[in-house]
């Protein structure tokens, strides 16, 4: 059974609609990313599952129950997390602080010390530098922040938003190699993603977006290797 499902989702803003019949699935324990051109409603997408949009027409349910009404508190207090784009960080904060505005619902608060530890050990460099604010930190770290401000909310589901987006090709490396370290723990993972390459290298399922509808589905692996996905976003 999936954990998380779209269904036929339509979805856009204020009158302009970007999606059109979306269906997604999210099954437990894997990686999923949704790669696409810049445009076609990934991030639509994403808010729309995280109740910053509300749909056109479909529904979203989790855990086999609908979801479509609740509103984002709602959605996140179940177990959604969102990394978005840009990162988004307070700034003037450390980053121990903004550690533990992650930690928001009453059940993270209660596992809030080994949350922090279990962040510590998938980004070191962050326990070195817990004192810091974050505005001072390289746009890798202020990336590693980020995602370890969303796993302080223990989600069921975690999302992440252009992960490696202005990042050089080693801090992109370092961090796909965190996102296989988080999947080995079995949390459900989906990656919206413009370096195509590296997120079907770690991915276990893919969906292509193209003009609002998904295009393609299939097994990373089968994707990579499909003409059409090499040809048009892998340069081949």
């Amino acid at each position: 059974m999936a954990l998380l499902e779209v269904q036929n989702i339509a979805s856009g803003y204020e009158g302009v609609q970007i999606l059109w019949g979306v269906n997604l699935k999210l099954e437990p324990g894997r990686l999923t990313t949704l790669v696409g051109s810049n445009g076609v409603g990934k991030t639509t997408l994403l808010k729309t599952v995280l109740g910053l949009l509300k749909p056109l027409e479909g529904r979203v349910t989790f855990k086999d129950k609908p979801i479509t009404h609740l509103p984002p508190y709602a959605r996140a207090r179940a177990g959604l997390a969102m990394v978005p784009e840009g990162r988004q960080l307070f700034t003037d904060m450390t980053i121990l602080e903004n550690l533990h505005l992650g930690a928001f619902s009453p059940r993270s608060r209660a596992g809030l010390k080994q949350n922090l530890e279990k962040v510590y050990e998938i980004f070191p460099r962050l326990k070195e530098r817990a004192n810091q604010k974050a505005g001072t930190l390289s746009g890798g770290e202020q990336q590693m922040v980020a995602v370890a401000r969303g796993l302080m909310a223990e989600p069921e589901i975690l999302m992440l938003d252009e992960l490696s987006l202005g990042l050089s090709p080693l801090l992109t490396l370092n961090l796909f190699e965190s996102l296989t370290r988080l999947k080995k723990t079995g949390l459900t993972m989906l990656l919206v993603e413009q370096n195509v390459t590296m997120a079907l290298a770690v991915s276990d399922y893919a969906y292509v977006l193209a003009e609002g509808r998904v295009h393609l589905e299939g097994p990373a692996r089968e994707l990579s290797k499909n003409e059409e996905v090499r040809r048009t976003y892998l340069g081949i």
